[in-house]
């Protein structure tokens, strides 16, 4: 099993639970990013999780090709 795979099943549960308690899945997806950030912070230095951060917002756009793409 992939980590993926891994992070993917838990991320599915959470949401799912957050949704039979009647929240939405914004409360959990903000809590889920603060404990990445948190996690990320053991290990690494802040500007490399701000840097992690940044990749990821810059490129969350599904319909744009990643800037490192050829056409």
């Amino acid at each position: 099993m992939s980590a993926t795979e891994i992070a993917k099943r838990h991320f599915a549960a959470a949401i799912a639970e957050a949704e039979a308690a009647g929240m939405g899945h914004d409360s959990v997806c903000r809590s889920l990013l603060g404990l990445v950030v948190a996690k990320y912070l053991e290990n690494r230095s802040v500007s490399d999780v701000q840097s992690e951060l940044r990749f990821v917002a810059d490129n969350c756009d599904p319909g744009t090709d990643f800037m490192f793409m050829r056409p």
